[in-house]
């Protein structure tokens, strides 16, 4: 740039670059900074098995971006730009150590059926649940997408409660806390349908037991039927690189390779960055920065200029579960033992309700779990063109892996005394998983061409946001959630620093590919 631009966004996640483009659609020059080789954050593709086989590294569907103010106001700019997505009628699924499986589909009136049949009066109750969330819709996304201290939520809290009563408003809101147990175990009598929505809340951070999981679970079922779970044509990788092109077109620019190593401040306002090569630039309005709480304040911010308070709060943050990766080249698409699996785009293997329960206990506790919930794509059935003609892709993740591992919870696997995630621990608890996926899909072995898998701590090295493997940008638990997120004190994404803002998954409305901090802070600058 030949000039300062108005704002310098430091991290090129989905939240930086939504914001970036959505300044830069307002008429402002945005610098975008990203530490490592290429952008993109926890969007990545890359041949990392083989020669042919395109793998989404970390993030892989965009459910939560189709449906978000966001691609409402970039989507039609950033398919001009190369972004086009593939679907599938079947988004999610899930097979039991019994062999027994169960499919939603993204049609309602076959998903009633299919569970009235598995317990009479399940469909309905289902129907009911999923109803609620679209009668409910401009509370609930108007909550977990909005700016929450601002008039607009205010006005919305008005509206509520004048159409509900005061008490009905907060008995609303209390219904919305209800963990996943507490959600599942009262509205569903079929363990199969409990066990297919049950996985869901760990990708929200959190586990069954965790107050507002159940609402979390009931909000990804609908957004599952409404929109399934749509991946990027070619890899996700092609969402960056349209965000990329978006932005350049506006003006702005995203330079990789640039590791800011501190925020200027000037008479008490964000000025500019300094980069680790030394070079100084200059931000004419404010700098952004898409990261954690422990980069912000024990990295970015120089000493003199972190506030005592925050600094206080920055240290005593908490990180989530951590979270493992796993791909596989195949030879052709994985044979299912169950019946109508080919076309699901993600498939929890799970005992169950009390299965997730279970390995989410034994993750928090820094064991390895002995029945991890596994989380299989298949990027394949959605988009042939990931790999050669007839082959097949395996995307796992397995969301209850430990960011400290102090044993295994099957006392099989000898993990190291510092805690730390060995190649040997790492390939050894990938073996456990690939020995569950050999008894849900016939000749598995023999159609492996490569397995590649990432540790929790591969992860953070990949990407330092993620504080010991936590994909979520922190726990997710209420405490840490909302109003509260990141700090108790925090008013929308303004940090103690005159502007210098704070988005990301650390931030509110949290973690997920919605680019829902990046929006808000755009729709309040620009």
């Amino acid at each position: 740039m030949a000039v300062a631009p108005d704002y310098i966004v430091v991290g090129s996640g989905i939240n930086g670059l939504v914001c970036a483009a959505l300044l830069g659609q307002r008429g402002k020059t945005v610098l975008v900074l990203e530490r490592e080789d290429v952008a993109g954050g926890c969007i990545k593709s890359g041949e990392i098995t083989a020669p042919g086989y395109t793998h989404d590294l970390m993030a892989a569907t965009f459910v939560l971006f189709i449906t978000s103010p966001a691609f409402g106001k970039l989507g039609a700019d950033l398919a001009r730009h190369g972004l086009d997505f593939a679907h599938t009628s079947r988004p999610t699924g899930v097979v039991t150590p019994d062999g027994r499986s169960l499919v939603l589909t993204t049609d309602r009136a076959a998903n009633v059926a299919r569970f009235n049949d598995l317990s009479p009066g399940d469909g309905d109750r289902y129907r009911a649940e999923v109803e609620a969330v679209e009668r409910d819709a401009e509370l609930v996304f108007g909550l977990l997408g909005g700016a929450l201290w601002s008039w607009g939520t205010f006005k919305l809290l008005f509206r509520e409660m004048r159409r509900r009563g005061l008490r009905g408003l907060a008995a609303r809101l209390g219904e919305g806390l209800r963990p996943g147990r507490g959600w599942l175990e009262t509205r569903f009598k079929s363990d199969l349908l409990r066990g297919m929505l049950a996985p869901w809340v760990l990708h929200a951070g959190l586990g069954p037991e965790s107050a507002f999981s159940g609402e979390m679970a009931r909000v990804v079922a609908f957004a599952l039927e409404a929109a399934g779970a749509p991946i990027a044509k070619g890899g996700a990788a092609n969402a960056v690189k349209a965000f990329e092109g978006l932005i350049r077109e506006r003006q702005g620019e995203v330079r990789t390779g640039a590791d800011v190593a501190e925020i200027l401040v000037t008479g008490g306002r964000a000025s500019g960055v300094k980069l680790a090569n030394g070079e100084a630039i200059e931000a004419r309005q404010g700098v952004i920065c898409s990261v954690t709480p422990t980069q912000l304040y024990d990295r970015l911010i120089p000493s003199a200029a972190v506030d005592p308070a925050a600094k206080s709060q920055a240290d005593d943050y908490r990180y989530g579960k951590g979270d493992m990766q796993m791909h596989y080249a195949l030879k052709s698409p994985p044979k299912w033992k169950g019946q109508g699996l080919d076309q699901v785009a993600l498939i929890h293997l799970t005992p169950g309700l009390d299965g997730v329960s279970k390995a989410v206990n034994e993750c928090e506790r820094g064991m390895l779990p002995e029945v991890p919930t596994i989380c299989v794509g298949q990027p394949h059935a959605l988009d042939p063109s990931r790999c050669p003609e007839g082959a097949g892709i395996i995307w796992i993740q397995l969301p209850e892996a430990p960011r400290h591992i102090k044993g295994d919870a099957a006392g099989k696997i000898d993990v190291p005394a510092d805690g730390g995630w060995s190649e040997a621990v790492r390939e050894a608890y990938a073996d456990r998983v690939e020995a569950i996926l050999k008894t849900h899909i016939e000749g598995f072995e023999e159609n492996v061409v490569a397995r590649t898998c990432y540790s929790p701590a591969d992860l953070e090295a990949m990407n330092m946001n993620l504080v010991g493997g936590d994909p979520y940008g922190g726990s997710c638990a209420i405490d840490q959630f909302f109003v509260w997120r990141p700090f108790a004190d925090t008013v929308n994404h303004k940090t103690p620093i005159a502007g210098l803002y704070q988005i990301g998954a650390s931030t509110h409305p949290g973690p997920g590919l919605g680019g829902g901090s990046g929006f808000a802070l755009a729709e309040r600058l620009g």
